[in-house]
């Protein structure tokens, strides 16, 4: 088989504070292969990749990712309900920005 390269993209809002931001990359990639644990690309991704991209974003570039297919959208009950992560499902192909996003350092 061919490598696989798939990856799945958490994105972060960079106003999330740190140890939220820590706690929603981890909480997303399990709700992540939750919500999509039957999609074509979930096995190839486990079986192969499991690569993850974690990205700090703005907000409107949060807003804006929300115009993909394939997420799962987590809050923060500490925070009001905040919305704190997006999450997508592990694909090959991307959007072109996707690959300009920041990584969360």
């Amino acid at each position: 088989m061919s490598e696989i390269k798939t990856k799945m993209y958490i994105l972060i809002p960079d106003d999330v504070p740190l140890g939220h931001a820590i706690n929603s990359a981890a909480h997303a990639s399990l709700a992540c292969y939750l919500k999509f644990k039957d999609h074509p690309s979930m096995q190839p991704w486990l079986d192969y990749s499991f690569r993850k991209v974690t990205v700090k974003v703005t907000r409107k570039e949060f807003e804006q990712a929300k115009d993909e297919y394939g997420w799962v959208l987590l809050t923060e009950s500490a925070l009001n309900g905040q919305e704190v992560a997006l999450v997508f499902h592990p694909r090959e192909n991307w959007p072109e920005r996707f690959k300009f996003f920041p990584l969360y350092r």
